[in-house]
């Protein structure tokens, strides 16, 4: 690969690919859902794994992390963690006779936050600032976190003994929820066969380095996203904030995030420039998990609300 000032959608397209190919190799899931986790690693958002137990969330998230030749930390989240159990905490040195900053694992490349629903809504909260401007403060002092930066986190929707609701504001850091649902006959099978010897995850070897990730990053910020698809974009969200089915639609960073989304769905399919096609394969994964409904409304409307904006509003 060139340097980074040459990187192209064709370098962008060649990465998303290897890493894809590696995933596959760990765990079986469909192509789409492996595509929108790059999505967020190279947008700079992060992720939201939501199904039934024992479908491969966890392993999922492990089998992209072990593609990453990054820091990566793992968090099981529990009802007595404390924010300090994520983002670090300053600890007397008694031989300095001063305090020191002791990181905690949000400080690691990319994080696996395991059935974030069991942390209380004060550690929860811990991630916040984290997600949003990438660094932490303690005690009045900030700290810068690392970049690549990918927060990756789990939750059981059928289990709440022991759990806590996200807020609709953590919910709003996520740039895409991510389900991916029971596995064919045929695949169910041959991953019964392929991980009957033991954890194939534990097999995977990266593929990519932080270094190649942070050029990809800047690269896709050069793909060009024109005029009106940005109107088409606020009209979706206008179109949200309209359904009766809502009390708040998408906001102006729900916009923002599908926009990042868009371009780099773009540049893995090889193109420098966004399409209409590209806001409308990821506006279900990026807007539906943001809307607020109005009460009554079921859950699985969400994305029957982004299916009507869609379906109602023609790009320009």
């Amino acid at each position: 690969m060139g340097a980074v000032d040459q990187l192209g959608p064709a370098d962008v397209a060649a990465f998303g690919s290897k890493v894809a190919a590696n995933v596959a190799r760990g765990v079986r899931v469909p192509d789409r859902v492996t595509r929108e986790l790059l999505i967020a690693l190279l947008a700079g958002g992060h992720v939201l794994i939501e199904d039934y137990p024992g479908v491969g969330k966890t392993a999922l998230a492990r089998a992209l992390a072990a593609s990453v030749e990054a820091e990566v930390a793992r968090v099981q989240c529990t009802s007595d963690m404390l924010p300090a159990d994520l983002v670090g905490a300053n600890v007397f040195n008694q031989r300095d006779g001063r305090f020191e900053f002791r990181p905690g694992p949000v400080f690691a490349n990319v994080v696996l936050v395991d059935e974030i629903n069991r942390a209380s809504a004060k550690t929860q909260s811990g991630l916040l600032e984290c997600m949003q401007e990438r660094r932490v403060t303690v005690d009045g002092t900030t700290h810068e976190l690392a970049r690549p930066f990918l927060v990756l986190a789990t939750q059981n929707p059928v289990e709440f003994e022991g759990t806590y609701a996200l807020p609709q504001a953590q919910l709003d850091r996520f740039m895409v929820r991510l389900s991916l649902g029971y596995p064919s006959a045929d695949d169910e099978s041959a991953m019964l066969a392929e991980h009957v010897a033991g954890d194939r995850v534990l097999e995977l070897t990266p593929v990519s380095t932080v270094a190649e990730i942070v050029a990809i990053q800047d690269a896709v910020t050069r793909v060009h996203a024109s005029e009106s698809l940005r109107r088409y974009i606020v009209a979706l969200l206008e179109h949200t904030r309209g359904d009766p089915r809502t009390e708040l639609g998408g906001s102006p960073r729900a916009g923002l995030m599908l926009l990042r989304a868009a371009v780099v769905e773009a540049s893995l399919a090889g193109r420098d420039h966004v399409l209409p096609d590209d806001v409308q394969t990821l506006a279900g994964s990026v807007l539906a998990h943001r809307l607020l409904l109005a009460p009554g409304v079921p859950d699985s409307s969400r994305g029957e609300i982004v299916d009507s904006a869609l379906a109602a509003v023609s790009a320009l």
